[in-house]
């Protein structure tokens, strides 16, 4: 009976068994077939899934901002690498070993950390994997860091951000025309504006993929530099233009009114038969490694507004002089306004009346277009009457320049001789032969924000007699300083407008060569013949041959013949007592091979009317950069010139910063302004009460000399001379009448501009 049970239930048992491995079986090969399946038709998707837990960063590589060189290939403006310190919580909380060790590490190499802000965030976010520390740290500040964590495993959660930040190696020098890049690679102002495609590259990226394999691989595409711009600019000569721009910014401050020296003093030197710039220069400046900096605002007028139309920007200013009371009072909107007006470039988006430096150019229209022949003679009694205007010439309270040729117009600057050249040259041919040289247009200068004069300017069809009158000594329209230097450098090299320019070259990251920008000749403006006379004309207007009349002999520097003409011009309203002075000239006056044109907007004097601040400045910039160019003198030296060149290397080679003594020069030169300096009666002639003239000595001789100011008085006017030389003083000149309306077109500030 046993042995039945026994054998019943082993072959009961025996079946079960039978099945359930049939059932595992079975169920091993559903899943063995689901698996194949998923194998086979969806194997990338969860290879991919699984992949991607895995542990590889995608990093941009960021680009290197090309270079600014100077001719010479002196670092204008350059990227450096800088390192930001990353922190991330959730590598260094993943073991507790990692926490501390790393803390520490920070603290030791970076003391400016803040320690418990980033001990806060590790131990309150976890799981963060971004947290930037520090920003912008060199190499040298980061090396100590990275040299622990090899040494140190448990250092974990730290990496470094790869970056490159903008630095001016010269601070402010040339800042008009670099202008500076932001943290975003865009360029602000000048050349890092006007050629900031050019000078930025592309981000490179290290990042990982599947192959076809599905293996996970590293790649890098590597960042495309962006490429260096030279520039024309040669730093020397911009080093000096510089200097003595701030030497006078500080000779002249807080003298009359609290401030700077000047609203804008400013200088461009040009070659002038290639259109490269030299040097670009004004002040105030600006440190461009901190252009925010609001103490560069200090001792500038306030900027109320700044609008821009028709292609020029018009600037209206306050009464008000920014010290640091004033700027502590202003809003951020305020502060931007006058940091953007501190940052624009004076000599290519400011516009002013010219004045005086504008006669050249009449005088080549007249000449060219056959109006006159020069040999003409004009009668100057101090005022011309035209279109029921009384205009006057700087000479009126001495009863005018008497008889002016060609030349003495320019070099005694005579307006009435202007007036009637223009007269004869009329008003078709005359506003034809402003558009002839770019008066009005754009040079097209490669910096950005040139303005465009256009609409400060009249046309044939609204020139009326008087506005032809005055635009022919350069009142009642406005240029800018690129615009009027351009134009000079055609009027002497035989007549070729070149394009102004100041990049020469465009190499890529390697130093080849991706293009070179030659000088471009647009247009021949007048003739080599004309060009000739006006070399002719502008070298007496400083040199001896213009006689006791020339109006800019305080601009030649010892040892060398220059040419160039003053200017000065009345600011709007008219008879505000502010003017706008300014010399524009050659050098060598024979064989010119650089122009340069100074601009003193407003002095901070009692006396703004006085081309002298330009002169003298000139005479200052050209002393030092002539023999630097290696342009040897043209004139045999006075006892007292080799005195003073000693004692300016002298200077120069203590490296002091204070200008000469100029007591003695200002003895024997005078001080008096553009289109009086050395304007009055020619040799020759006395002038009595009456204003008539007769032979005999210079009638100033015999002026007496006023005690309280050293001067000489003309009894019956008034008028001062200098008791040396007999240059009128400043403030003798009036140039128009009042009455005489003002181009529609110039506003109040804008006539200054």
């Amino acid at each position: 009976m046993k042995e039945n049970t026994t054998r019943k239930f082993n072959i009961k048992m025996q079946k079960k068994l039978v099945v359930l491995f049939v059932l595992v079986l079975l169920a091993f090969a559903g899943l063995c077939g689901r698996l194949v399946w998923i194998a086979r038709e969806d194997g990338t998707r969860y290879q991919k899934k699984v992949l991607s837990q895995q542990h590889y960063d995608s990093t941009t590589i960021p680009f290197r901002r090309g270079d600014i060189v100077d001719a010479k290939g002196t670092k204008l403006a350059t990227s450096e690498k800088v390192y930001n310190v990353i922190i991330d919580a959730s590598v260094m909380n993943y073991r507790e070993s990692y926490v501390e060790p790393t803390l520490q590490a920070l603290e030791e190499c970076f003391p400016q950390l803040d320690m418990e802000a980033v001990r806060k965030h590790v131990t309150t976010n976890t799981d963060s994997q971004w947290y930037v520390a520090l920003k912008r740290l060199p190499y040298e500040d980061i090396s100590q860091f990275q040299t622990m964590q090899t040494d140190n495993s448990n250092i974990k959660g730290v990496w470094f951000q790869e970056e490159y930040k903008r630095t001016y190696p010269n601070g402010s020098l040339a800042a008009d025309v670099v202008g500076f890049a932001g943290t975003d690679n865009v360029g602000h102002y000048g050349l890092e504006e006007y050629y900031n495609d050019i000078l930025n590259g592309t981000n490179g990226r290290e990042y990982g993929y599947l192959n076809e394999d599905s293996t996970l691989e590293r790649t890098i595409k590597p960042a495309v530099d962006g490429y260096t711009i030279h520039s024309t600019i040669d730093a020397n000569i911009q080093s000096i233009v510089v200097k003595y721009l701030e030497e006078f910014n500080e000779e002249h401050r807080d003298e009359v009114r609290t401030g700077n020296g000047a609203e804008n003093v400013a200088c461009i030197i040009m070659e002038v038969d290639t259109g490269n710039i030299l040097a670009m220069a004004s002040t105030p400046g600006y440190d461009l490694n901190d252009p925010r900096n609001t103490e560069a605002l200090l001792g500038s007028v306030m900027v109320e507004e700044i609008t821009n139309a028709n292609g020029y920007q018009e600037i209206r200013k306050t009464d008000t002089v920014i010290t640091q009371e004033v700027l502590d009072g202003m809003t951020e909107d305020q502060i931007y306004l006058n940091l953007n007006n501190l940052w624009k470039n004076y000599c290519i988006t400011n516009t002013y009346e010219p004045g005086s430096t504008a006669k050249p150019f009449t005088v080549a229209a007249a000449l060219e277009s056959g109006a006159i022949t020069g040999n003409e003679h004009y009668s100057c009694n101090g005022y011309l009457e035209v279109g029921g205007h009384k205009i006057k010439c700087h000479t009126y309270s001495s009863g005018g320049d008497g008889d002016v040729d060609v030349q003495s117009s320019i070099a005694w600057s005579c307006n009435v001789a202007l007036m009637k050249i223009g007269s004869t040259l009329g008003k078709d041919r005359f506003c034809e032969f402003q558009k002839t040289f770019n008066f009005g247009l754009k040079t097209n200068v490669d910096l950005a924000g040139e303005a465009r004069t256009d609409t400060l300017l009249y046309d044939a069809s609204t020139m009326g007699p008087a506005d032809l009158a005055t635009n022919t000594f350069g009142q009642n329209f406005n240029v800018t300083m690129i615009q009027m230097i351009t134009g000079y450098c055609a009027l002497i090299n035989g007549g070729y407008y070149y394009e102004p320019h100041i990049v020469s070259k465009i190499t890529n990251a390697s130093g080849a060569t991706v293009q070179n920008i030659e000088p471009r000749v647009l247009k021949q403006v007048i003739s080599e013949e004309t060009s000739a006379k006006l070399r002719q004309y502008c070298r007496a207007t400083v040199m001896e041959e213009g006689g006791s009349g020339r109006t800019g002999k305080t601009a030649r520097p010892a040892g060398y013949a220059i040419g160039g003409k003053t200017g000065t011009a009345q600011t709007l309203p008219r008879g505000n007592g502010e003017y706008v002075v300014s010399f524009i000239g050659h050098a060598p006056a024979d064989d010119p091979q650089i122009a340069i044109y100074v601009v003193v907007d407003r002095a901070n004097a009692a006396v703004q009317d006085n081309a002298r601040y330009a002169t003298v400045l000139v005479r200052d910039i050209l002393t030092e950069v002539l023999p630097y160019m290696n342009i040897f003198m043209t004139e045999e030296l006075s006892e007292k010139e080799i005195k003073e060149l000693n004692e300016k290397q002298l200077e120069i080679t203590n490296m002091y910063t204070q200008k000469p003594e100029e007591d003695a020069l200002e003895n024997a030169e005078g001080a008096g302004g553009d289109d009086q300096t050395g304007s009055g009666p020619a040799e020759g002639t006395v002038t009595d009460p009456t204003g008539e003239t007769a032979p005999g000595i210079a009638a100033w001789k015999n002026y007496p000399i006023d005690p309280a100011t050293g001067y000489r008085v003309n009894p019956a006017n008034g008028e001062k001379f200098d008791a040396d030389t007999g240059e009128p003083v400043s403030g003798n000149m009036d140039f128009m009448g009042t009455d005489v309306p003002a181009n529609p077109n110039l506003s109040g500030s804008q006539g200054a501009q």
